[in-house]
């Protein structure tokens, strides 16, 4: 199968399944939550990475130890060893049968099967650079930042071939300079907090357009107190008030839209056809 991240956002909003689809004894981040996430209609998972004391990746969203895993410890105090004996807990605090799945196992769970973010790859860009060369995915996988110059420097040099994005708020000052390296730099997640942001408008929807860029937006609301797309998200789109949220993203022009609710935003979707 052939990938072309940016050629398939352009030909149709992708649907980014943030951490998989959890419920139920089915924790995020675990192969079952993105087989979960892909058969209610998702084209792209996307993963959080964390390292343990001794260097092995795990799937797992760093500092969520103590709700996730009922753990007072952090991975990246452990060994590897010490990391595999842990469990997940369920949304009632009930321990799973679930454990942790190493970021090596979890690329070829997933591979030739669906675009993959991999999430908190600037804590450990050197390690999960192998890690996709390895399982030669790099045409599957999606990595972004901040914009921070140490970053692209060590791509440019290194991984020229690997999806990439800026993370930016507001407005937009990186990508035109970003067009000029010589790396795989493929877009932006914009996050905005109001709708007149610049990052949000008609013109920079253009300008990206006419640049082959493609730009990404967060449906999900993690905290409610972080507006990530002007309040037009899961919490208002999955209760009903789909056109308020979802809606607005699409008609807006955004590429990918990363949601906890993959299969609803994927049946709205088509009834908008």
């Amino acid at each position: 199968m052939t990938w072309k991240l940016k050629e398939d956002a352009f030909a149709r909003t992708l649907i980014a399944a943030h951490r998989g689809v959890a419920g139920g004894d089915i924790p995020g981040n675990t192969p079952e939550a993105f087989d979960t996430a892909l058969c209610q209609g998702a084209d792209m998972v996307e993963l959080d990475v964390s390292n343990t004391a001794d260097g092995e990746l795990f799937v797992f969203h760093p500092g969520m130890e103590p709700v996730f895993l009922h753990s007072k410890r952090y991975l990246k105090e452990m060994t590897a060893e010490e990391a595999r004996k842990l469990v997940y807990v369920n949304g009632d605090g009930t321990p799973t049968e679930k454990k942790l799945t190493t970021f090596d196992a979890m690329l070829e769970h997933l591979k030739d099967r669906c675009y993959i973010n991999v999430d908190k790859f600037w804590d450990n860009v050197e390690p999960i650079t192998r890690a996709i060369r390895r399982h030669g995915m790099a045409e599957q996988i999606l990595v972004k930042t901040g914009p921070d110059p140490a970053v692209a420097d060590w791509l440019e040099q290194n991984a020229p071939e690997i999806n990439y994005m800026l993370i930016l708020s507001g407005e937009d000052t990186q990508s035109e300079a970003m067009l000029r390296r010589k790396l795989n730099y493929i877009g932006v997640e914009a996050l905005f907090d109001r709708e007149d942001c610049p990052i949000a408008g008609e013109v920079y929807a253009e300008w990206m357009r006419k640049h082959g860029l493609i730009r990404w937006v967060n449906a999900i609301v993690y905290d409610h107190r972080a507006v990530l797309a002007a309040g037009h998200n899961d919490n208002i789109s999955a209760p009903g008030r789909m056109d308020e949220g979802w809606g607005w993203l699409l008609d807006h022009g955004f590429n990918i839209i990363q949601t906890d609710w993959p299969m609803m935003l994927r049946h709205y979707m088509e009834q908008r056809k």
